[in-house]
């Protein structure tokens, strides 16, 4: 087992940039994943959302990078251009120690193309890091060279699969040299991803990392009913209840996204808006506003839960449940990371108790809270009055006991007596059903009967 990163044997510098990272002991994706990628092997690893897969990938990377070598040598490929951006941030993060630094690229969508390949024809960079459109337009116009790389990252590898781009994956694949080295990491592994991961990779380390409980421990999960409460007022005074470093509100649709952006900054709060039709560059200086602090609430849609990392988030909100429930991990595990405490809330409407029970039936558990006087209290679960008549349905006390004495072995006449007695039971509940559904009618046409004197005498 690997009690501290110094069991890998990095280089110093290494060791210099997780020092400033304040790492010290490995997640369990890294300590599984570590190992592999430096052995020189194909792996496939399923983790969740902020298990510190990119650290996984990104440290044995450097350690093996050739500073001599000035082709490329590993291509990244993730689905947004914020996850590129985190990304290259982290690997920014280390090559910020070494002794001779690497050249690092970043490509995405939106930034200035012919800048990029006057860039590479004069030298090409040893790390590339990028979305799959963008990579592979840059190889198509041949400015990019990527037939000396042996490593190939494809990260968030079923967000690829969903956002439509394992075409263009595949497409960037298809250039590298047949000894590579392949790297998928991903929170699922859909059926769809099944047959590129076949073409590509033979005989590949499988690493399911399993999470002791789906929901961080760090995060407490709290359930709260919007019923007979206006939705817009209750997010507004749960914001503003505490003082959060940094609070995260996630809608379903753009439309309620900006509707609860509206609400919120007539209130005077200074709120941020991040949403796929946001054009690049107002969606970078949306970003480095709030990695700057600028704003302390923050309404998303759920490109966001999986494609966008901030710091420091403390309070998560759904404002409603996703429609695709794999998001609800995404969201909640926003927060409740690098060890720090977090808070998810999410609110629902008495008619979705079908998909918070499907949730819970996934582990996911909740808190359930309301607020009294002014304050958010614990209150009672929303399964209670099903739970009660359960009970009241439930065999009479003399009976369980004939029941539990059936597990044990008794004589054949004493479990006949034992049926006998059940059925009796359920044949006198039947007569006083039946008697009281007789008295119920009787007593109907009785007031019936004296309305119609009543009428009469009119």
């Amino acid at each position: 087992m690997t009690e501290t990163f110094a069991d890998f044997h990095f280089q110093p510098f290494l060791m210099e940039a997780l020092k400033d990272l304040h790492f010290v002991k490995p997640t369990p994706v890294q300590e599984k994943v570590i190992p592999i990628v430096l052995a020189n092997k194909s792996v496939v690893g399923q983790s969740q959302t902020g298990s510190g897969k990119t650290h996984a990938f990104l440290l044995p990377i450097f350690e093996q990078l050739d500073a001599q070598n000035q082709n490329v040598q590993v291509v990244i490929t993730t689905p947004s251009r914020e996850l590129a951006y985190q990304i290259y941030n982290a690997a920014k993060q280390l090559n910020r120690f070494a002794p001779q630094k690497f050249t690092i690229h970043n490509y995405v969508g939106g930034t200035d193309k012919q800048h990029q390949i006057d860039q590479l024809q004069r030298k090409q960079p040893q790390l590339v890091i990028g979305t799959p459109g963008r990579i592979l337009d840059l190889i198509n116009s041949q400015a990019l060279d990527i037939h000396t790389a042996h490593r190939f990252v494809v990260d968030e590898a079923d967000m690829t699969l969903d956002m439509g781009f394992l075409e263009q994956v595949d497409g960037i694949a298809s250039h590298f040299p047949e000894d590579l080295q392949m790297m998928v990491f991903s929170a699922t592994i859909p059926q769809g991803l099944r047959p590129f991961l076949k073409k590509y990779m033979e005989n590949p380390v499988v690493e399911e990392i399993p999470t002791e409980t789906v929901i961080n421990p760090n995060v407490d999960n709290w359930l709260m009913s919007t019923k007979g409460r206006d939705k817009n007022e209750m997010i507004y005074q749960l914001l503003t209840l505490g003082d959060p470093y940094l609070a995260l509100i996630f809608a379903n649709t753009r439309q309620r996204a900006e509707e609860i952006t509206d609400y919120l900054q007539q209130q005077g709060l200074k709120v941020a808006l991040i949403h796929g039709g946001l054009e690049p560059r107002a969606r970078k200086r949306i970003m480095r506003q709030i990695h700057n602090l600028d704003y302390q609430y923050v309404v998303a849609t759920d490109l966001a839960a999986r494609g966008i990392d901030i710091d420091g988030v403390s309070l998560v909100i759904n404002d409603d449940i996703p429609s695709d429930l794999e998001y609800f991990v995404h969201r909640v595990g926003r927060t409740g990371r690098a060890n720090m405490k977090g808070t998810a809330i999410t609110l629902y409407a008495p008619a979705e108790d079908e998909m918070i029970a499907k949730l819970e039936e996934r582990g996911i558990k909740f808190t359930p809270k309301t607020f009294k006087n002014g304050q958010i209290v614990t209150t009672y679960d929303r399964n209670r009055r099903k739970n009660y008549h359960r009970r009241k349905e439930s065999l009479d006390t003399t009976l369980r006991g004939f029941v539990k004495k059936t597990k044990k072995k008794v004589k054949p006449g004493y479990k006949k007596r034992i049926q006998r007695a059940i059925k009796e039971d359920e044949q006198e509940k039947r007569k006083l059903a039946k008697r009281h559904e007789m008295r119920k009618a009787k007593r109907q046409r009785q007031r019936q009967h004296r309305r119609e004197r009543e009428n009469n005498g009119r």
